[in-house]
């Protein structure tokens, strides 16, 4: 067969299939969003199974062993041990379960409350619009380390707080994106359509302009989940995220920082943990956001 027959028969082939088809078909073309899947697929996999992969469980516990403290990396500890001789290759996988209930935590409230809110804004507009955006406007203008550090001084240094104090920032992300999109979509005619048919203020913006937003709330969800790991990683590092001996990425590293460089494993193996599940995690958001042609 020529090759001009073949790209014939594969643009056929292309013209057949429907657009989730086609959006799948580009996902899977991304080799840099392939290696996203599977990097967040092993940790969450990581995570859920950490009792049964982890070569010394009790090492997420305050198991100590100090015949065994600062223990470079070997064949039976494969990332070292710590300074009090836990396995840090146990705690990394524990510390995921720590991360990703994190990322569920903050996402489930601040997406919900953020994409009611912007479909508020944008779909009332006038005063209800001012309010909305204008309040978004002012959390936005407040650093976010500055406004977590406030939060966790304030209350007791643990990981329900620490997901406050992110939650507190991450809706205002989600009601931009959101209004942006329904104000765009405003002057569309299947809303006029909906108006003019009698449905109601709910009906139109829960079944017809929200489902027009999910793509760009998948794409942002997935980066937004890297950012979260990261943030709750460096409020652990300061001393106000998890508390010790749970296992947590951030402490770890800030521990493990203070025996560098002699026992530099202690810090760099958990940094390279949080670096590999943040690099997952933007990865597959970039190439959802190809697959789905968005802009978030």
């Amino acid at each position: 067969m020529s090759v001009d027959s073949t790209t014939t028969t594969q643009d056929t082939a292309h013209r057949n299939m429907t657009s989730g088809q086609m959006a799948w078909y580009r996902f899977t073309r991304n080799p840099a969003a392939m290696i996203g899947a599977f990097i967040v697929i092993s940790v969450i996999v990581a995570a859920i199974f950490a009792p049964f992969l982890a070569p010394s469980p009790q090492s997420a516990g305050s198991f100590v062993d100090f015949r065994n403290r600062h223990t470079a990396p070997n064949a039976e500890f494969w990332f070292g041990t710590d300074n009090v001789g836990r396995d840090i290759f146990s705690r990394v996988l524990f510390g995921y379960r720590v991360s990703l209930g994190m990322v569920i935590g903050v996402l489930g409230f601040a997406v919900p409350f953020g994409v009611v809110l912007g479909l508020a804004a944008g779909y009332f507009g006038g005063w209800i619009e001012f309010a909305i955006m204008r309040f978004t406007d002012v959390m936005l203008a407040i650093p976010p380390l500055a406004m977590a550090l406030a939060i966790t001084a304030v209350l007791s240094p643990n990981l329900v707080n620490a997901m406050i104090a992110i939650t507190m920032l991450w809706w205002t992300w989600h009601t931009r994106l959101i209004y942006r999109i329904v104000k765009a979509q405003m002057s569309e005619d299947y809303v006029e359509a909906a108006k003019v048919a009698g449905a109601s203020h709910t009906h139109i913006m829960f079944r017809e302009l929200l489902p027009n937003c999910v793509s760009a709330i998948s794409v942002k969800i997935s980066l937004d989940a890297g950012f979260v790991i990261l943030f709750g990683a460096a409020l652990s590092f300061l001393g106000l995220g998890v508390q010790p001996p749970t296992p947590d990425l951030g402490t770890m590293v800030s521990t493990g920082s203070e025996y560098l460089p002699e026992y530099w494993w202690e810090a760099l193996m958990p940094g390279l943990a949080i670096l590999y599940a943040i690099l997952g995690f933007n990865l597959l958001g970039d190439g959802l956001r190809d697959m789905m042609d968005v802009e978030v």
